[in-house]
C-alpha cells in the first residue's frame, strides 16, 4: 500500500494530460447552448421604457432575441443590420438590454435608432443567466412556439445574416410547412 502512494501523482498527471490533449481538438469558436430546441426561459420583467413584460408578450411568429448593451461596441457594428431587418419587416426583433443602466440604454436607442419591438431591461443579468449569455452581443432565433432554435455569439452583420440566419429561417419554415 505504501508503494501505491507513489503512483497516485503519475496517474493524476496522465489523467490531466488526457483531458488537456482532448481540448486541443475542440473548436474555440463553438459555444454550445443547452437551450437549443428548448423553450425560452420564463420571465416577468420590465422594458427599458418601464412597461411590464413577460413571455406572453413575445411575438407569436419566429423572431430574433438580441442581447445588447450601450457599453457594447460590437452591438453598434451589428445595429445597422438590425435596423434594416426592422425597417423591412423581415423578422421581429426583441432586445435584451443586458447589465446596463436604463438611462444609457435609452440614450443609445435615441441616438442610434430602435430596431426592437421592445427591449427587456435585464440590469441584474437574471434572464441572461437563464439564457446562458456569455456577453453582448448574442442573438437567438426563436420559433413561433417560443423554442430557441439557433444561437449566434458575435456580431450579426449582413454576411452572417445571409450565410447563417437566412438558411436557418428557411429550414424552419420548411419544417413547419404542411
Amino acid at each position: 500500500m505504501s508503494k501505491l502512494k507513489y503512483f497516485i501523482p503519475v496517474i493524476a498527471f496522465v489523467a490531466l494530460a488526457l483531458v488537456l490533449w482532448r481540448g486541443l481538438y475542440l473548436d474555440p469558436k463553438e459555444l454550445p447552448s443547452m437551450l437549443i430546441d428548448k423553450p425560452l426561459p420564463e420571465f416577468a420583467m420590465t422594458t427599458v421604457e418601464d412597461s411590464e413584460i413577460s413571455n406572453a408578450d413575445l411575438p407569436d411568429s419566429m423572431f430574433l432575441l438580441n442581447v445588447w448593451g450601450s457599453y457594447c461596441l460590437p452591438c453598434l457594428v451589428e445595429h445597422p443590420t438590425l435596423m434594416r431587418l426592422a425597417e423591412e419587416g423581415e423578422i421581429p426583433v426583441v432586445g435584451v438590454n443586458y447589465k446596463d443602466r436604463k438611462e444609457l440604454a435609452l440614450d443609445w436607442l435615441d441616438t442610434n435608432g430602435n430596431p426592437f419591438e421592445f427591449s427587456i431591461y435585464d440590469d441584474l443579468g437574471r434572464l441572461g443567466i437563464d439564457l446562458g449569455v456569455y456577453g453582448a452581443p448574442e442573438t437567438y432565433l426563436v420559433d413561433g412556439n417560443g423554442v430557441i432554435r439557433y444561437r449566434h455569439v458575435a456580431v450579426l452583420d449582413e454576411q452572417v445574416w445571409q450565410e447563417v440566419f437566412e438558411p436557418a429561417i428557411a429550414e424552419l419554415n420548411a419544417e413547419s410547412a404542411p
